[in-house]
């Protein structure tokens, strides 16, 4: 029910693969499959990545209303293929993603699903080292562009949204439904500095500037990142101090569902701003219905964490190379909110 009217880089027929092995998984008796080999025989169904040893990394906190969405579709596609997997948590830490990735090496696993938050200037070296040793590498919710470039012929793939995309549709979607113009106030809170991630942010800046608004922007601090109660007093210090605001954009998941809470404290009604932000969860959907929340993109991240596990296995088992797939394609309001609600619930949307 998400509006699919974002730009898109590529398109690939994953979701197809991603369709086919389930339904084999679902209907195929509990017994593995053997592994395919090269020059014939009939194609494995079923668990057919058993024995394949794999680390996730579904980027924040075990609970976090974003990570556990990724988690819970890595989980699904470990019970449909069957692969063995470890999963480490990284608070959003791009410092900690390096360090867990050096201490995943030393495990000599199958294949890495990683969040690409450090950037490929930090990324690339392990990446190559990887490589190197035959371990798979392929990254979720945050495009490695040069590892990509190099790699995909040998299973590095992507699946997420296209970022600066991302967040010039959002700002753009915004513009139009929230009649923002020319010379209004926007305040812009997210992740500029961190490499690759940052793009989505200046894509929501560099649409509302080409739409001659006035943007603030503040960087989301270590403390507030990890967990969004620490943002209270800064949302609320903004607000103090730039009444004339009109519109806010929040480029972080765990953010936007705190928007009501942060809107409360700083005494604004729901629907005196008008609040943007990403990604679906309980608190959101409350928010959006509540109408504190007015505009969210759905970035499907239960397909960044399937789709990933599919990735590794598919290249470990059969050879396919990397495969781009862009989950930032739709956008959630209080028209479509009913439908989703369910699905949010239960932790897949």
């Amino acid at each position: 029910m998400s509006r699919p009217d974002m730009p898109r880089r590529r398109r690939l027929p994953v979701l197809a693969v991603a369709i086919v092995f389930l339904v084999s998984a679902c209907n195929a008796s509990s017994s593995p499959a053997p592994a395919a080999s090269g020059g014939g025989g009939a194609p494995a169904t079923g668990q057919f990545c058993t024995g394949v040893k794999l680390v996730f990394f579904p980027g924040g906190t075990a609970g976090g209303g974003f990570e556990t969405v990724v988690y819970n579709g890595a989980k699904a596609a470990q019970a449909a293929f069957g692969p063995d997997i470890t999963y480490q948590w990284s608070d959003w830490d791009p410092s900690k993603m390096i360090t867990q990735f050096q201490q995943a090496l030393a495990t000599k696993p199958d294949g890495i699903a990683i969040m690409g938050h450090p950037g490929d200037d930090a990324f690339d070296p392990l990446i190559k080292q990887a490589e190197d040793q035959g371990i798979l590498v392929t990254a979720m919710n945050t495009e490695l562009q040069k590892a990509e470039a190099q790699y995909a012929t040998a299973g590095f793939g992507y699946v997420g949204a296209v970022l600066h995309d991302a967040g010039a549709a959002l700002a753009n979607e915004a513009i139009s439904r929230g009649s923002l113009k020319s010379g209004d106030r926007a305040f812009v809170w997210g992740l500029k500095s961190q490499p690759g991630r940052g793009e989505r942010t200046q894509g929501i800046i560099d649409a509302l500037q080409a739409a001659g608004l006035t943007v603030d922007y503040l960087e989301i601090d270590d403390a507030t990142n990890k967990d969004p109660a620490n943002g209270t007093a800064v949302f609320t210090g903004y607000v103090s101090a730039h009444p004339d605001v009109k519109a806010m954009f929040i480029d972080h998941g765990n953010l936007t569902s705190t928007i009501p809470t942060y809107m409360k404290a700083a005494n604004l009604k729901a629907g005196a701003v008008y609040m943007a932000g990403f990604d679906a969860s309980a608190a959101t959907v409350q928010g959006i219905k509540d109408g504190y929340i007015s505009l969210v993109i759905d970035q499907q991240q239960y397909l960044q964490g399937f789709l990933a596990v599919e990735q590794l296995c598919l290249t470990k088992k059969y050879g396919f190379s990397g495969l781009f797939v862009n989950t930032g394609g739709g956008f959630i309001d209080k028209s479509n909110v009913d439908f989703l609600a369910p699905l949010v619930e239960q932790q897949i949307r």
